[in-house]
């Protein structure tokens, strides 16, 4: 009975964290929509833009292999970038980068998420500030959100150095804005997703908070300002990018 109740069961539109939290929330939820904010799916939203076929991928050096077995291109750290390989996890550096068909995008969050997300059979969306509206508008009209058909929205978060579970201001954000749009869901909030859309009438300026954020301050005094603004145009995107297949393509 009490793991039962993990699954916040009894409303449209429920919210977690992490790894865990996307396994609980898949194994009951008709959709589930990733959000990684600083920066797997804003940078996936910026790709699947242009055309680009996603593939997520664990955070790892299998990702060559399983570029070479999927025909597509791998993308490499955002130090790593070259003028043969400017494909990364940057988002401006995928504004600026040589189009291809298919793009391997591994992260240690949202793509280990969204990669073992896509083994439960149900739609998965990669959500981010830029597309949070265009997302929640798209679930509704497909019919999500009821009881029985209820929508997970999944805050990826980041990474403590023991591997565990770090929330993140950028990711709360980001999920509370999808849940903003989909407030109204024939089955309402469960209260940890109330909780969770609380945060945003809280917070007057949210792309100052994800500037001074500490996953916004990383990148920032790591020189990778541009990635952050970016990050923080909230609704500049229609594009939905659902996985099918273990592949981000536009819905």
């Amino acid at each position: 009975m009490a793991a039962a109740v993990h699954a916040q069961p009894g409303s449209g539109a429920r919210f977690d964290w992490g790894l865990a939290g996307a396994a609980e929330l898949g194994r009951v939820c008709a959709a589930l929509v990733v959000v990684d904010v600083l920066s797997f799916t804003t940078a996936v939203e910026v790709a699947v833009g242009r055309g680009i076929r996603v593939h997520p991928f664990p955070w790892g050096e299998q990702a060559d292999d399983y570029a070479v077995r999927v025909g597509a291109v791998a993308a490499v750290g955002r130090r790593q970038t070259s003028p043969e390989r400017p494909w990364s996890l940057s988002p401006a550096a995928l504004v600026a980068a040589p189009f291809v068909t298919d793009l391997v995008l591994p992260s240690p969050n949202g793509s280990a998420i969204s990669a073992a997300a896509s083994a439960t059979g149900i739609p998965v969306v990669a959500a981010c500030l830029r597309n949070a509206g265009a997302v929640g508008r798209w679930l509704r009209r497909q019919g999500y959100g009821s009881t029985d058909a209820p929508v997970g929205v999944v805050a990826s978060g980041e990474r403590w150095p023991d591997g565990s579970l770090r929330p993140s201001v950028e990711d709360q954000l980001g999920a509370a804005s999808v849940l903003d749009a989909l407030s109204g869901v024939p089955g309402g909030l469960s209260v940890e997703a109330a909780t969770a859309l609380a945060a945003l009438a809280s917070i007057p300026d949210v792309p100052a908070a994800v500037r001074g954020s500490v996953s916004g301050r990383e990148l920032i005094e790591g020189g990778f300002a541009e990635d952050v603004e970016i990050a923080v145009e909230a609704d500049a995107s229609d594009v939905v990018p659902l996985l099918r297949s273990g592949v981000f393509s536009a819905a």
